[in-house]
C-alpha cells in the first residue's frame, strides 16, 4: 500500500540555522532517503521550495483567483514529502518516526487513495 509522508516544519527555524546545523539536517535526510531506497519502499520524494514561492489557485463562483504565497498562515509549513510502498499503516508509522522531520516538526502519514 502507498503512503505519503508529508513533512511539516518551521521555515523561520530553518532560516535561522547555521550552515553547520543545516549540513547536519541535510545529512540526516540523505541517510534516511538511502535507508528507504535500501529497504525497497521508496516510491518518490522531494524537498519543496519555501511557501513564498507558492501560488494558490481557487475557483469562486466560476471565476479563477490566483494568489501569490500560501493560502493559510500557519506555524508549520509543508517542506517536503516521501511516497512509500509498505504493507500497512504500522510500517508507514515506523518509517515516519525515523524521518528527521519528526524530531523538529511533524510528519503526517496519509494513505494514497488509488483511483
Amino acid at each position: 500500500m502507498q503512503y505519503m509522508l508529508m513533512i511539516y516544519g518551521s521555515e523561520a527555524a530553518e532560516g535561522s540555522m547555521t550552515e553547520s546545523q543545516m549540513g547536519e539536517v541535510m545529512g540526516a535526510y540523505k541517510a534516511y532517503s538511502e535507508a528507504l531506497v535500501k529497504a525497497g519502499v521508496m516510491a518518490g520524494g522531494e524537498r519543496l521550495k519555501p511557501t513564498a514561492a507558492a501560488t494558490t489557485v481557487r475557483v469562486v463562483s466560476g471565476k479563477t483567483e490566483v494568489l501569490n504565497g500560501p493560502y493559510a498562515d500557519t506555524k508549520e509549513q509543508l517542506g517536503g514529502y516521501y511516497l512509500i510502498n509498505v504493507p500497512d499503516l504500522d510500517a508507514a508509522l515506523s518509517w515516519a518516526a525515523r524521518c528527521p522531520g519528526a524530531s523538529h516538526g511533524t510528519v503526517e502519514v496519509r494513505p494514497v487513495w488509488a483511483m
